[in-house]
């Protein structure tokens, strides 16, 4: 979701996610992560008096962006809340003629300090999408052990260094727990020192502790689930993804469900106990082209990827 909107916030892969979408003057549409809208407002400029379009984000502050520039529009329906929940929304229950996901992180976020997303600033180690509900970094670092703490770090950040920084932390908590980002980026910075060029050492760490806190992978993945179960025969799903462990799982998803389950004759159903595919590739892996990062560097890890649900 990194990236310019009102507010500032530069949608990726614009052009390309909402031509992926197929938009039709009638239909009906999610916007699961609205971000600060750019996305939304084409989709939008796209559709007719009886189209509808629903918008989703799990921070209040997007939500209040949201209702601030869109609520006044009749096509426009709001909710606050994790696109995992978006089956459990009456405004979905009708079918969607097409679905996008913006993963990840938005600017207004990395670059608000209080938010504790980042460590070019110094702030509160929070990290949560939704600051109203769950465990924030700094109550997980403080209370997690050295494995749980390492494993997270592997995990969902590839951090090679993952047990000596576990440790480093476990240790510096004895005298006072981490509570800052900046506490936290120097002594991964202090512990593993500088190694891939052009990248800060805590690079990992942060990107890791922020998909823990929330759950992000498995938001992905229930969210995925819930998205088909509700788009409508030739309804597509458009997922932008900014790093390796979500492109991977989005790709899976898609791969698994456009699977056909080989029939003994021309015509039959699958063979019991084998589903038959419920979505067809359309695109991807589409990334940003050179001029798109030389806008905004924050798009260059983007990935799309675009199915379409069959009948």
């Amino acid at each position: 979701m990194a990236g310019e909107s009102a507010s500032g916030h530069v949608p990726v892969l614009l052009e390309e996610a909402v031509a992926a979408l197929a938009v039709r003057p009638d239909g009906r549409y999610l916007d699961a992560t609205f971000g600060r809208g750019g996305h939304a407002a084409r989709i939008l400029a796209q559709l007719g008096p009886h189209g509808r379009l629903l918008l989703m984000d799990r921070d209040p502050e997007a939500i209040a962006v949201a209702r601030r520039d869109f609520a006044s529009d009749p096509r426009v329906a709001i909710r606050h809340g994790g696109f995992d929940g978006l089956a459990e929304w009456g405004e979905t229950a009708d079918g969607l003629d097409g679905v996008l996901m913006d993963l990840g992180v938005s600017s207004p976020q990395l670059d608000d300090a209080r938010r504790g997303f980042s460590f070019q600033g110094d702030g509160p180690l929070d990290m949560r999408m939704d600051p109203t509900v769950g465990e924030d970094a700094a109550t997980f670092l403080a209370k997690a052990g050295e494995v749980e703490i390492a494993d997270v770090l592997w995990n969902l950040g590839e951090e090679r260094m993952s047990r000596r920084i576990a440790r480093a932390i476990v240790a510096q908590r004895v005298d006072a727990p981490l509570r800052r980002t900046r506490e936290l980026a120097g002594l991964v910075a202090a512990t593993i020192g500088r190694r891939e060029p052009g990248q800060h050492p805590a690079t990992r760490t942060f990107q890791a502790l922020r998909i823990h806190v929330n759950d992000e992978l498995g938001q992905v993945a229930r969210g995925l689930d819930a998205a088909v179960a509700r788009l409508r025969p030739r309804g597509r799903l458009a997922v932008i993804s900014f790093h390796s462990l979500e492109d991977r799982l989005v790709k899976r998803f898609i791969r698994d469900r456009a699977r056909a389950a080989a029939p003994t004759r021309r015509g039959l159903p699958p063979p019991p106990g084998q589903a038959a595919p419920t979505l067809v590739a359309i695109a991807g892996p589409v990334r940003p082209g050179a001029a798109e990062v030389a806008r905004n560097p924050r798009a260059r890890s983007a990935v799309l990827r675009v199915a379409e649900r069959l009948a």
